[in-house]
């Protein structure tokens, strides 16, 4: 017992107490006389007459920091005094006193407990705050609400945090149903787990007993089953994400080697393995470098253009059929399309008759003789002649000019019709580049026919490419059929040689007279009713382009080159000449 300590009710407040005229909670300072302590309500003591009250309206916390009802201290479960009766119809916030305990009520009734909760105060409004004993203070013996025998918690950090000024008091936070502690950490995919990493595992038969139980009570509360990581989820997204970084290599690295690194390229002079290929018409490096890595020959389209570049004659490739090897450096393979050894091609020269093209053709091909002869005769209009080289009276062969001279990749195996028409096609469209049709009619010809007629007669008449302007205008000028030199009479022997199927030099006047067929231009006025070769470029350009200086004859001494005059009295000297010194 203390020397305040109990008696058959509360004894007033000692004045020695230390708490002893405080205000309360108000932050008011003590006065003379009674003060409503805590939150304005009074305090009664039995020694004092106490007045009867009316009923007054449940009061609320001024400031909320604390609650006002009971609180536990510290874990530990602690006896509360219930209200007076004479106060049951009042607020909360009655300070009560051992003394004014009813003994109906056992302890265990309306037990608050204070819990923690993320570091802060869970506050009751049915809770009071509880001190525990102090061995110097009187009250500290008793055994109530200020748990007697109780450690002095004062000065520890497991001590009361202290009141705040009014001014910092905020609305106590809302009070959370009390749960079940929990001794394992379980964020789940709302708190701080993505949903993509949890998922439902039934295979718990490994789990700890006491986390199965807390499962099962879980279950049973109607609570959400927990997630469990998933190893597959997060194996999936090593894998993507190793592929994403694995392929923005590769990708870098071929953007690296495609602008900075050297082309890849095979070594050597190929693997023994021969390949045929042809090079189109108007083929350029990047489009022959195609062609071979298609066929194999070589490994990389930038590889040959380097070399083709680096040597000095690599422009020189031209179109037609090639013998390669498979596997070859693009070094070697330039070097050998440079070398006629590669060459296997068909090679049509310029003024060419097209007799002799068809014997050639046979020949490549492997055929009877005579078989290309009879396709172009029979299907020459299936295989692309121009409208306006057709249905031309007493013409020889409909496609004599038309056969241009150039290189061809003919093999055994292929048909006549297919080479034909390779040779049709490159010449049309060299007569539509160089303006044979549009120009014909400028030149005072009938039609573009015409004008490949001429060309054919300056190809087969010139010795060199330096007289086929030359030797256009003496055409233009003999076809005038009112010329004073050979009254509109050509008089060439290449037409008679061409109707003959020869290529005779020394030809008699009267053999040539008196030979009446439309191609004998000494026999009759004008042209020819059509070409008699198939004239080259510059043949055609010169018949395109003749020159101005009154040209009539022309003669060549030593088979090179021919000398051209204005009237037959200087011609026939050259003649004289010509003929002396093949005598000697």
């Amino acid at each position: 017992m203390t020397e305040y300590g109990r008696g058959q009710g509360s004894e007033p407040w000692h004045p020695e107490d230390p708490l002893y005229g405080d205000g309360g909670w108000d932050g008011q300072q003590a006065h003379q006389g009674q003060q409503p302590p805590y939150g304005g309500q009074p305090q009664h003591y039995p020694q004092q007459p106490q007045q009867p009250q009316q009923p007054q309206q449940p009061q609320q916390p001024q400031y909320g920091d604390w609650g006002t009802g009971d609180q536990a201290g510290y874990g530990q479960a602690q006896q509360q005094y219930p209200y007076d009766q004479h106060y049951a119809a009042q607020a909360h916030g009655h300070q009560q006193y051992p003394g004014q305990q009813d003994p109906g009520h056992q302890q265990g009734q309306g037990y608050h407990q204070q819990q923690y909760d993320t570091g802060g105060w869970v506050n009751d409004p049915h809770q009071q705050v509880s001190y525990p004993g102090d061995p110097a203070d009187p009250y500290g013996q008793q055994a109530g609400a200020y748990g007697g025998g109780q450690q002095d918690y004062y000065g520890t950090p497991d001590a009361y945090p202290p009141p705040e000024p009014p001014g910092r008091r905020g609305v106590a936070p809302a009070q959370e149903p009390a749960q079940e502690a929990v001794t394992d950490w379980d964020p789940g995919p709302d708190q701080g787990e993505h949903a993509f990493f949890a998922g439902d595992d039934d295979d718990d038969g490994d789990e700890p007993g006491e986390r199965r139980g807390r499962e099962d009570k879980r279950g049973r509360g109607g609570g959400k089953p927990k997630k469990r990581r998933n190893g597959m989820a997060c194996l999936l997204v090593v894998v993507i994400l190793g592929g994403g970084l694995a392929g923005a290599g590769y990708f870098g690295y071929q953007f690296y080697q495609d602008r900075f690194g050297d082309a890849p390229d095979f070594a050597g002079d190929g693997n023994g393995q021969q390949v045929s290929v042809e090079i189109p018409e108007g083929a350029l490096g990047y489009k022959i470098g195609q062609v071979l890595k298609s066929a194999g020959v070589v490994k990389s389209v930038d590889a040959f253009v380097a070399a083709q570049e680096d040597n000095p004659n690599g422009k020189g490739i031209q179109d037609g059929v090639y013998t390669l090897q498979k596997q070859m450096s693009a070094a070697s393979a330039v070097e050998l399309m440079l070398s006629p050894k590669s060459r296997d091609n068909l090679i049509i020269a310029e003024g060419r008759r097209n007799a002799d093209i068809y014997r050639l053709i046979d020949k490549r091909l492997k055929v009877k003789a005579g078989t290309t002869a009879a396709v172009a005769k029979k299907d020459y209009k299936q295989l692309g002649l121009p409208a306006w080289a057709q249905n031309h009276a007493d013409v020889k062969d409909p496609l004599e000019g038309f056969l241009y001279p150039s290189s061809y990749g003919v093999s055994e195996g292929q048909k006549p019709e297919a080479v034909l028409k390779q040779m049709v096609k490159r010449a049309t469209a060299t007569y539509e580049k160089l303006g044979v049709e549009k120009k014909a009619a400028s030149l005072g010809l009938e039609d573009p026919w015409q004008l490949v007629t001429i060309a054919s007669l300056v190809q087969a008449e010139g010795t060199s490419h330096s007289d086929f302007r030359k030797m256009a205008e003496v055409v233009y000028n003999r076809m005038k059929p009112g010329n004073p030199q050979t009254n509109g009479m050509l008089e060439f022997d290449s037409t008679y040689n061409y109707i003959k199927n020869q290529s005779k030099i020394d030809l008699s006047l009267s053999e040539l007279r008196n030979y009446d067929n439309p191609y004998n231009t000494y026999f009759h006025k004008g042209l020819p009713p059509g070409p008699i070769d198939n004239p080259g470029e510059d043949a055609i350009k010169g018949a395109l382009k003749p020159t101005d200086d009154g040209w009539y004859y022309f003669i060549s001494l030593d088979g090179k080159t021919s000398k051209f005059t204005k009237t037959n009295a200087e011609h026939q000297k050259l003649v004289d000449q010509f003929n002396a010194s093949r005598n000697n």
